[in-house]
């Protein structure tokens, strides 16, 4: 347990550290780019199945019936969001490839690792847990939507609903499911208790190595693409400073307590760029570019949710009146 607590004190050093040797790993050897591509889904369906363990499904179902929270979520992740992306690209002009990459990411809200950084910050992850089967199962019905208004009908019929749907049965039902067995099982079973406090205490150990596998896969492509990478920088950090001010704006309206206030202020700000990665890898090969303008809004978010857990909890404090 001595090691457990070291790595939950020294998690975000850890995560960058997985980042550099990603990189590193991927720079030394650029064939290995597809073996690395193909770990994708097993390791984030691995750590999206020890976050589900981390909350009993008894709280999660009180927690999805927080019907102001939810709608606060949907609202913020699905018409305030689009209008700041809207305003975003109407500044610069970026090639469809690189445009379809910043698209991909930033209308899709987050489902796995939002869920660490905010409890990082004293969010509620809770109800973050609860609301990704639905904020999964609505960027799934609205992306192409949004695609068709941002860029016309001849880029959205090029993207295939197909990986969309494998993602969401692997990502999110598979390890729900999983999660809910287990449960079960650890209520019966001295083992199924012992397989869930090993899979709580891999949970630092899973993200570094999905960081790992998805910066490996993608960095000899970034750092072949260096200047449209540059491109896209000052949008994705943009992107993080405006929903903060929207997020905390947005909870003192409403009035949300301090968890929930902290959670909403995320969930907007981070986004599906691991679950969206292999959408975009499959896309036709003109598009070869957007897998890494994809990668590249998870180095800039990784690197901004470092200053986010900082931040938040005093922009959001525990005094702050918004109850």
């Amino acid at each position: 347990m001595h090691i457990v607590s070291w790595l939950e004190r020294h998690q975000i050093a850890i995560y960058l550290g997985g980042l550099v040797a990603g990189a590193a790993a991927g720079a030394a050897a650029p064939s290995a780019g597809h073996a690395w591509e193909a770990a994708i889904y097993p390791v984030l369906g691995a750590l999206l199945y020890a976050t589900f363990l981390q909350v009993p499904f008894t709280k999660l179902s009180a927690a999805f019936r927080d019907v102001r929270f939810l709608a606060a979520l949907l609202v913020v992740n699905f018409a305030v969001v689009p209008l700041v992306v809207a305003a975003l690209v109407s500044v610069i002009s970026l090639p469809q490839a690189v445009l379809l990459g910043v698209l991909l990411t930033l209308l899709t809200p987050c489902i796995d690792y939002v869920i660490v950084f905010c409890g990082l910050a004293g969010g509620d992850g809770q109800r973050l847990l609860a609301a990704a089967p639905l904020l999964m199962l609505a960027q799934m019905l609205l992306l192409p939507a949004f695609l068709w208004l941002f860029v016309g009908p001849q880029l959205a019929n090029i993207v295939d609903a197909g990986p969309f749907i494998e993602a969401f049965l692997i990502l999110i039902v598979v390890p729900l499911t999983a999660a809910w067995a287990t449960e079960a099982w650890s209520g019966r079973h001295r083992s199924g208790h012992a397989v869930a406090t090993a899979m709580n205490a891999a949970m630092v150990p899973l993200m570094t190595g999905t960081l790992f596998v998805v910066v490996a896969s993608q960095f000899p492509k970034i750092s072949h693409d260096l200047d449209q990478v540059l491109h896209v920088i000052p949008i994705y950090a943009s992107f993080l400073a405006i929903m903060a001010a929207i997020g905390v704006g947005t909870a003192r309206l409403l009035r949300l307590d301090t968890g929930r206030s902290r959670a909403l202020t995320f969930s907007g700000a981070t986004r599906n760029s691991l679950v969206v990665l292999p959408l975009a890898l499959a896309l036709p090969e003109n598009y070869a570019l957007t897998p890494v303008i994809v990668v590249t809004q998870t180095l800039v978010e990784l690197l901004g949710m470092v200053v986010y857990v900082r931040v938040i909890p005093r922009l959001i404090s525990r005094e702050t009146p918004t109850q």
